[in-house]
C-alpha cells in the first residue's frame, strides 16, 4: 500500500449491467490501491461478475451480505475492509476516467481536510444537480408541498477548480480516512438516500470542508439499481429526509412545525410513488 493510495468502494446491489465496467475503469485508474466490492444480496448475476473480476485482479476483495442491510451499513463495511489513507465511495454505475480520483485526490489538498465530489454527467454529457447541493430547506420543502414555491437544493458551478459546497452526490466521493473515522463514517440508520447529505453535514461539524472538483467529470448512469424497485427506493428515500429532518433540524422547530414538515415530507412521497407507478404502467 502507497503512502497515499486510494481504497474504491463500491456497494452493488443488482448491478450486472454496469458493475464489470465500473472495474474496469477502477482497475485501470491511477492511485487506486485497493478495491473493495460489497454487495447487499443480488440476485441478477452481479455477484458471479464481480468473483470473476476478482479471479484475476489481486487488489479487489469481496463482500458478500446474504441480505440488504442498507447503503450505508455497505459503505462502512467495505471503508474498514481496507487501511489505505484515501476513500472514494464509487457506485456501481460510475464510470472513472484513468485520473479521476488521482485528480481529486490532489485538489482536496487545497481545501483540506476535504470531502470532495466532481462534476457528474449522464451518457449524454448533461450535468447532475445533484454533484453540488445544498442543504435540505425544509421549510420550502413545506411551502412547495403547499403549491407556493418549488424548493431547489441544487448549486451552480462557479467554474472554479475547486467549489465549496454544503453538500454533494454519494454516487462519487472521496476524502481522506482520517476524516472519515473523525466523521464517525455513514450513519447506519438510513437505509438508501439521504445518507451522503448526513455524512456531508457531519464532516463539516468536525472541521471539514465539501466542495466539487468542478472540472473532473465522471459518467453517472443514474438509477441503474434502482429501476427493479421504484416503491422501495422513493419510501427510504423520504424515510430518509426524515430521518435527516429529526437529526439536524427538529430540535429548532416547533412541534406543529415539526408536524407540518413531517406530513410535507409523506406528501411529496405519495406524488413520487405515484410518478412512479404510473412510468411503470405506461
Amino acid at each position: 500500500m502507497s503512502g497515499d493510495g486510494i481504497v474504491a468502494v463500491v456497494v452493488s446491489y443488482r448491478s450486472a449491467e454496469t458493475i464489470e465496467l465500473c472495474l474496469q475503469r477502477l482497475r485501470a485508474a491511477e492511485g487506486v490501491t485497493a478495491i473493495r466490492v460489497v454487495d447487499n444480496g443480488s440476485d441478477d448475476g452481479t455477484v458471479g461478475i464481480v468473483q470473476r473480476v476478482a479471479a484475476s485482479e489481486p487488489r479487489l476483495k469481496f463482500i458478500a451480505n446474504p441480505d440488504n442491510p442498507g447503503f450505508a451499513v455497505a459503505c462502512n463495511q467495505g471503508a474498514h475492509a481496507a487501511t489505505d489513507p484515501w476513500i472514494a465511495f464509487v457506485n456501481p454505475d460510475c464510470l472513472a476516467e484513468p485520473d479521476s480520483l488521482s485528480r481529486m485526490r490532489m485538489l482536496a489538498s487545497r481545501v483540506a481536510p476535504a470531502l470532495l465530489g466532481c462534476e457528474l454527467v449522464d451518457e449524454d454529457g448533461v450535468p447532475d444537480p445533484a454533484s453540488r447541493r445544498r442543504d435540505p430547506d425544509f421549510t420550502a420543502m413545506l411551502t412547495a408541498a403547499l403549491g407556493a414555491a418549488r424548493s431547489n437544493v441544487s448549486v451552480p458551478s462557479n467554474g472554479e477548480p475547486v467549489q465549496v459546497v454544503d453538500a454533494v452526490s454519494g454516487a462519487l466521493m472521496l476524502m481522506p480516512r482520517t476524516l472519515f473515522d473523525a466523521a464517525g463514517g455513514f450513519d447506519e440508520g438510513y437505509r438508501l438516500h439521504a445518507e451522503d447529505l448526513d455524512l456531508c453535514r457531519r464532516v463539516r461539524a468536525v472541521g471539514g470542508t465539501v466542495a466539487v472538483a468542478n472540472e473532473v467529470r465522471v459518467v453517472h448512469l443514474r438509477g441503474v439499481s434502482s429501476r427493479s424497485r421504484p416503491f422501495f427506493v422513493e419510501w427510504h428515500k423520504h424515510r430518509g429526509l426524515w430521518r435527516y429532518f429529526q437529526c439536524f433540524e427538529a430540535p429548532q422547530r416547533s412541534a406543529p412545525l415539526r408536524a407540518a414538515i413531517g406530513l410535507a415530507i409523506m406528501l411529496r412521497f405519495c406524488f413520487a410513488a405515484l410518478r412512479a407507478w404510473l412510468r411503470a404502467v405506461l
